[in-house]
């Protein structure tokens, strides 16, 4: 194995990250009596039971409370990606700062006899950016940094957005993603620089430098810079078809060659900090995984910094919940990421130290880790509050006009032209319209992980002072040219323009909220605009935003040129330095780019329409040919409903038996009532309109099921969301004889909100007239609509 990391460091080294060696350390570093071992084994020595335990846990700001901090002393604490100081996720940055001084404040009170003070420490999802703060700089995703292949750039936004969370009182940065996304229908693709580890590992190295210093900088975690994360280890863009916490199948080898390999050069750039995966290696959830945490991560690739879990994940091991879960420390887990059941977690933690189920060698082993990246990040050598930390309450620092500056370079490098007839570069003079609800949109152009969790939803470019929408960087690229731009969302006018630029895209969202079942692009508003303006004889140039690549032929065959945007963030001039020459178009793409709309994952020139590393300059006008528009997925659509809309279609019965007791109950005409004799009890459930979905709740024993008469044929299409953890199997049966293990993606799905499960013949042979949901534990999940469609042979089932 040895000889595949040194591989793995000398292809990283090549690819563009100088400060990867040539071989990767695979011992600790520390010396025997170092200071930093003094100090560290001090602390230690002189630690309660109690004080260890709470460095491990980390919950969030909405949980918890100054006095809680200060009675149990929390190793360190973040925000979610929907937190806010004081309950106010758009509290301005004082506030910020303000909290920070209130927990750290609290966290170093004297405290009774010989225990030690130790520092807290606050981390956040500072992604793109320190998005989370109004004002921040808001840098691309790293779908489009990974366009750029610009290590240099990656560093220095780095080192920007350390500095905007220095201003705020944060210590401590949950990125960089280095997932290698190998199918795009995984609802985080746009956190990944690329579908290609050789292009991840020197671009997430970069950004470690930039966030901490690289190594032997004496200001290296000093002043600008803060911890970092690599984050997830590992396998978290592999998933059985892109299905966000999911499974990764495989040979462990031949799985760590890509989904490992990013780490070695994150390690050697000195990374503090990597975060456990939600996914499973194999069926074997990572944060309970101790052959990958401890064996791998620590032994062959030699990482002596902390593990933190992500959002609960420690809940997700086989035999754990929230609030009860050794195994994961008992794996290589040194923080549990345990934003609200911080409670009960730490006094079941201290018991099972007590009793013997956690040995005190592994509590003392995760704590001294924690106490390592403390002292290395400075925390433990004087104790400053927040605002008296360097570029503390520089509120000019955020948004500044050098940090806007990196972000706009960035925008335009990012950009990758994949169709131009010679419509681009824009001609000086010209007449421009702008047309798209896009084009004038911060926040869609932002994407998630921007002021809130999922971005986009209410937020008007009022939310982003500071920053530049599309249209007002063309508007004011176009006058500089001396033309003349106007902003036409529906595409309206007047006079006829010389050419059109259409944005349009995906709506924001985030984690598995982005999942999707195939990548053909639904939303037709861009599509109309495009045929409209080619109907008028209007030139066009689409800009297209996404999080990941997607089957757009319609779109590209409407449009004189094309190109790919991704997720550019709050600097829109960087787009139109693009479109009008005034920056050269050298954006590559970091993944193919589908030629077919209904597939799997696409890893290889076989099967793209462009590869990996394909992208026009603005002087290749050469001609691309006419592209297929059928997308069964697109042009048929879901049909034959059983359920939706809160209706039942006709000829669906709702059927429900009692605890076992064979066949089915009374059949019933209406998908609501107390059917508690059968075990069952429905409501109707507010998703988006009134009594659109029906909650079901269903006693051990229990089976609830619909059919349809006659049977309309095709794969089974459900939209669900689950409310409680399944405790025993749930089963899904189709047809008669037809079973489908529900369990594990009902354990995955509970507390995530919508998601859609699709059932074929792949998982359930002769599918037939009707499907029945059979439990042998009480259990409480939503529907919103099933409905029978015909798939492709061979499409696999998906949760």
């Amino acid at each position: 194995m040895k000889a595949f990391w040194m591989a793995t460091a000398a292809a990283v080294a090549l690819a563009g990250c100088s400060t990867v060696p040539a071989e990767v350390e695979t011992t600790p570093v520390a010396q025997a009596q170092s200071p930093e071992d003094i100090r560290v084994a001090d602390l230690l020595s002189r630690m309660s039971l109690e004080r260890k335990v709470a460095q491990l846990i980390q919950p969030q700001i909405n949980s918890f409370t100054p006095d809680d901090m200060r009675r149990y002393r929390f190793g360190s604490y973040l925000n979610g990606g929907n937190g806010g100081p004081y309950g106010d996720e758009f509290a301005p940055a004082s506030e910020w700062l303000r909290y920070a001084d209130e927990m750290y404040l609290a966290s170093i009170e004297p405290m009774e006899g010989d225990e030690p003070v130790i520092p807290t420490m606050w981390g956040t999802d500072a992604v793109h950016g320190h998005t989370n703060v109004v004002k921040a700089t808001i840098f691309p995703h790293n779908i489009g940094l990974g366009a750029t292949r610009d290590a240099d750039l990656i560093r220095r936004i780095g080192h920007a957005t350390a500095v905007e969370i220095e201003v705020t009182g944060i210590d401590w940065n949950f990125s960089p993603t280095v997932a290698v996304a190998q199918d795009d229908r995984w609802g985080r693709t746009y956190e990944s620089y690329s579908e290609d580890p050789a292009i991840v590992a020197p671009l997430g190295a970069a950004l470690v430098e930039g966030l901490q210093g690289a190594k032997g900088d004496p200001d290296r975690l000093g002043k600008g810079h803060v911890i970092a994360t690599a984050k997830h280890f590992f396998g978290d863009g592999g998933t059985t078809q892109g299905v966000d916490q999911g499974d990764v199948d495989g040979d462990i080898e031949e799985l760590k060659k890509i989904h490992a390999a990013p780490y070695p050069a994150t390690i050697a750039a000195g990374v503090e900090t990597i975060m456990a995966s939600f996914n499973s290696i194999n069926g074997v959830k990572m944060h309970g995984n101790e052959s990958l945490l401890t064996d791998v991560l620590r032994g062959e690739l030699g990482f002596d910094g902390l593990v933190v879990g992500d959002w609960n994940g420690h809940g997700q091991v086989k035999g754990c919940t929230n609030t009860d879960c050794p195994q994961s420390l008992l794996a290589g887990l040194d923080i549990y990421m345990v934003p609200d059941d911080w409670k009960g977690l730490l006094e079941t933690t201290v018991a099972q130290v007590e009793d013997g189920t956690i040995p005190m060698e592994v509590l003392d082993q995760a704590v001294e880790r924690i106490l390592r990246v403390k002292y290395r990040a400075g925390l433990l050598d004087t104790f400053v509050q927040p605002s008296g930390r360097p570029n503390a309450g520089q509120y000019e620092l955020l948004g500044s006009a050098e940090h806007r500056a990196i972000a706009r370079e960035a925008v335009a490098k990012s950009q990758v032209l994949l169709k131009n007839n010679g419509v681009l570069p824009l001609k000086p003079g010209a007449n421009v319209l702008v047309a798209g609800n896009a084009a004038d949109s911060i926040a869609q152009a932002a994407g998630g992980w921007t002021l809130t969790w999922q971005g986009g939803g209410d937020l008007t470019n009022d939310y982003f002072p500071g920053a530049t929408s599309i249209w007002k960087g063309l508007e004011d690229a176009v006058a500089e040219s001396g033309g003349k731009a106007t902003l036409s969302a529906d595409g309206s006018y007047s006079a006829k323009p010389d050419v059109a630029v259409v944005v349009f895209g995906e709506q924001p969202y985030a984690e598995f909220a982005g999942d999707r079942k195939h990548l053909g692009f639904a939303d037709e508003e861009g599509l109309d605009l495009l045929r409209k303006f080619k109907a008028d004889g209007v030139p066009t140039v689409a800009v297209f935003l996404s999080g990941r690549p997607m089957w757009v032929n319609r779109e590209m065959n409407a449009a004189d040129a094309f190109v790919a945007s991704w997720l550019p963030g709050g600097e829109g001039a960087g787009i139109a330095d693009v479109l009008t020459g005034a920056m050269p178009a050298t954006g590559k793409l970091g993944f193919s780019w589908p030629a077919t709309c209904d597939f799997g994952p696409l890893n290889s020139p076989d099967g793209a329409l462009f590869p990996v590393g394909y992208g026009r300059s603005l002087t290749d006008t050469s001609a691309t040919p006419q592209l297929d528009e059928t997308c069964a997925p697109l042009m048929e659509g879901p049909s034959r409903a059983l359920f939706e809309s809160g209706r039942l279609s006709d000829g669906t019965v709702v059927f429900a038996a009692k605890p076992n007791v064979e066949g089915d109950g009374e059949y019933l005409v209406q998908f609501r009532g107390d059917l508690t004799d059968s075990g069952v009890f429905v409501k109707g459930y507010d998703r988006n309109a009134q009594e659109d979905a029906r909650e079901i709740r269903m006693n051990s024993g229990a089976m609830f099921g619909l059919s349809q008469d006659p049977d309309t044929g095709g794969a089974y299409r459900i939209v669900y969301e689950v409310v409680t953890r399944p405790t025993a199997p749930i089963m899904l049966r189709v047809g008669e004889d037809a079973l489908v293990d529900l369990t594990e993606h009902f354990a995955v799905a509970q507390g995530k909100g919508w998601r859609e499960m699709l059932v074929t013949e792949a998982c359930a042979p002769g599918l037939g007239d009707r499907i029945r949901f059979e439990t042998q534990g009480n259990i409480t999940f939503r529907i919103a609509s099933v409905v029978r469609e015909d798939v492709a042979e061979g499409t696999a089932c998906s949760f």
